[in-house]
């Protein structure tokens, strides 16, 4: 789904180890739940693939891999994909326009669909959180990232956020360095591995059950 080698190389190396673990929620589906849309924040193109910036991004690629969704396609400015998790029917989107005019892509999609935002699930980096942590709000305010604040312009604040920690520099100065920096090779690891967690415990996201998947993704990363 249009990312860079090594990242694809990540994704198959963690989808080896998820099948081995045997840890993944059950695919199986009996009725047709109401469609939710996530959408992962980053900027387009090779050159941002593993920027800390790109995470969210990064977790719709793997969640889109792990749960066997449909075929890439180019629709409300941006990239998306269809499938189940669970019993939920979910489309992934990627906003194409760039991070600073997510909110259009998003507003579009929403809008086609005619859901209201607690349909809604944006997976975005997090600088007040410690590398690879994992939590879940309800609506808030934008902390200065600028795709948040173009998805509240767009639709206002009340949709739910997957934060993935990307840690602060400890420095105003270096902050957008470090957002906009790639991963370290050393980081590679805890990337697949929280990464990986997200995409096997999403079945409570679907389910809107936020504090078990916070609770099973961290139970995840402490094996």
């Amino acid at each position: 789904m249009l990312v860079s080698s090594p990242l694809r190389l990540l994704l198959v190396v963690y989808r080896m180890r998820a099948k081995c673990a045997g840890h993944c929620p059950a695919r199986k589906f009996r009725y047709i739940a109401p469609m939710q849309i996530w959408t992962g924040l980053g900027n387009p193109g090779p050159r941002y693939a593993m920027h800390r910036h790109n995470i969210g991004f990064m977790a719709m690629d793997v969640i889109a891999d792990m749960h066997d969704f449909g075929p890439v396609q180019k629709k409300f400015s941006g990239w998306v994909q269809e499938g189940r998790i669970g019993t939920v029917k979910i489309l992934l989107l990627k906003p194409a326009t760039y991070m600073n005019e997510s909110g259009r892509s998003v507003g579009e999609a929403m809008r086609f669909y005619k859901l209201d935002t607690d349909a809604l699930t944006v997976f975005h980096d997090e600088l007040d959180l410690a590398p690879f942590k994992v939590k879940v709000k309800q609506g808030g305010g934008t902390a200065g990232h600028n795709g948040l604040r173009s998805i509240d312009k767009h639709l206002g604040p009340d949709f739910r956020r997957v934060r993935i920690g990307i840690g602060h520099p400890g420095h105003k100065d270096r902050v957008t360095g470090h957002v906009l920096g790639n991963y370290a090779k050393a980081e590679q690891d805890d990337l697949v591995a929280m990464l990986g967690a997200v995409a096997a415990e999403a079945e409570w996201l679907a389910k809107s059950d936020d504090a078990r998947f916070m609770n099973d993704v961290a139970m995840r990363l402490q094996d």
